[in-house]
């Protein structure tokens, strides 16, 4: 049976867990963190659009009514799961829903698209 001495197996682990910290912090500059982009949406205008309250749409897509609140005033991204249940209860793709840019209104879309096709507005 190998005997070793308490004291010294725990200075040496404090040595390797010091080397292993040292090594990390050298290497933090080469590690990019991913910045979280802002996503944008349209979920309180289709929601009153169809007459849903934040609980029913909560409900239906599994989760709490103030996660809805929070993804309506776009304090919270969602997951992309999260995401294609909205779009799926909405029956809309999901770009016409989300955006990593501010949406500009559907009507003023509508207008634009109206005079590309030639229509009246």
């Amino acid at each position: 049976m190998r005997y070793t001495c308490r004291a010294c197996l725990s200075s040496w682990n404090m040595l390797y867990i010091y080397n292993i910290s040292i090594a990390l912090y050298n290497f933090m500059p080469y590690i990019q963190y991913m910045k979280p982009r802002r996503i944008y949406n349209r979920i309180a205008m289709l929601r009153s659009e169809r007459g849903t309250s934040r609980k029913e749409l909560a409900e239906v897509i599994g989760v709490n009514f103030q996660t809805v609140g929070y993804l309506e005033r776009e304090e919270y991204n969602p997951s992309l799961d999260l995401a294609m249940r909205i779009s799926d209860y909405f029956e809309l793709p999901i770009t016409l829903i989300f955006a990593t840019e501010p949406m500009r209104p559907l009507s003023q879309e509508l207008l634009e698209h109206r005079s590309r096709e030639g229509q009246k507005p």
